[in-house]
């Protein structure tokens, strides 16, 4: 597949977090891109404002599991690759109600697989040869790991959580869709990814947004789970690597090099909102750290290797952690109406 000529993309949630910043990315890069996106309450059409670039995007509302529309919208666009983003994906939502979850990220998907494979074979012999699916995963269907070792494309999985577990389906899904009828697959799994828009209820987003709302930072257990943070432009360069570089039907895994335990991570946004953010009583914001029950079956550390994505793809990382994570608390000091407006949107 090459990204020398203009590409049309079908992007499914493209409107939230980590898919807006890939629809970006590609807008910039000069290619149409076709953002499906259901806008549930972490899905912002705000998130497609001011991208611009030589390519163009628009946005479709409506769910990965109306077949009908997707293959509508493959069909009338002539899809030349689809980018599969959208998921539920809080863990916490997972263990209190996990039918959302089986719902999206194992039927939609399924669905999804469906209508590309009808679209794909139907395809003339070159654009059959360059379409590609690409699923979006993460490095949570791995499982946990001990205090040493790193998650890699040959690991086992073994999800511990619904959420995790319909994301493995999902991926095992797109492997037997490729093995069993050649459909074109690609898998990436990352580390946890952080910037700017995350929805407020992720680790960073937040302890951000208790802090600047006068609540308790809440730390889960004794705050020493430890991830592999990746900034979100690094990991959406990566998909782009992936989707232009990857071999059909490989998985490719994309790290930070960035591994913090939670309270580590905590403690470095509390410094940050000191230093720019001050408390009106004076006292640094980390005395507001509480410890809380720990999460159910909460894995203790995730890592990544992603050495094969270096070489094979050429995968780089453009953020380190302590920049970045500077840089998205104070895009969150600047937006707080974004973060007011999305939560407000949620409770409605």
């Amino acid at each position: 597949m090459s990204f020398n000529r203009k590409m049309t993309l079908l992007v499914t949630g493209g409107c939230g977090f980590i898919g807006s910043g890939f629809v970006k990315q590609a807008v910039l890069a000069g290619h149409n891109v076709v953002v499906l996106d259901a806008l549930t309450y972490a899905g912002h059409k705000e998130n497609l404002d001011r991208i611009e670039g030589p390519g163009r995007h628009e946005l479709v509302i409506g769910n990965i599991c109306n077949q009908a529309l997707v293959m509508e919208l493959l069909t009338s666009r002539k899809i030349d690759a689809l980018v599969h983003f959208a998921a539920e994906s809080h863990v916490d939502r997972s263990i209190t109600g996990p039918g959302e979850f089986i719902e999206t990220n194992i039927r939609g998907t399924f669905i999804l697989l469906s209508a590309a494979t009808e679209y794909w074979q139907k395809l003339a012999p070159e654009a059959k040869k360059s379409f590609r699916y690409l699923q979006v995963s993460t490095d949570e269907v791995y499982g946990s790991l001990g205090a040493t070792g790193k998650f890699s494309e040959t690991m086992p999985y073994q999800p511990n959580s619904p959420y995790s577990a319909s994301k493995a389906a999902g991926d095992h899904l797109v492997r037997a869709w490729h093995h069993t009828y050649g459909l074109p697959t690609l898998t990436t799994n990352c580390s946890n990814n952080y910037g700017p828009r995350q929805f407020p209820e992720k680790l960073i987003p937040t302890m951000i947004t208790c802090a600047l709302n006068g609540k308790a930072l809440p730390v889960y257990g004794d705050g020493g789970n430890i991830r592999d943070w990746i900034h979100v432009e690094d990991h959406c360069a990566g998909v782009f690597l992936a989707l232009e570089k990857g071999t059909p039907g490989a998985t490719y895994c994309f790290g930070g090099n960035a591994e913090r335990n939670n309270l580590d991570v905590v403690r470095a946004i509390c410094k940050e909102l000191d230093q720019h953010r001050p408390r009106k009583d004076g006292k640094p914001h980390a005395t507001s750290i509480t410890f809380v029950t720990d999460r159910l079956g909460h894995d203790r550390r995730y890592a990544i290797d992603d050495t094969l994505a270096v070489n094979e793809l050429g995968f780089k990382r453009r953020f380190d952690f302590e920049n970045g994570l500077a840089d998205t608390v104070k895009w969150y000091l600047e937006n707080t109406a974004w973060a007011d407006a999305v939560l407000k949107k949620e409770h409605l």
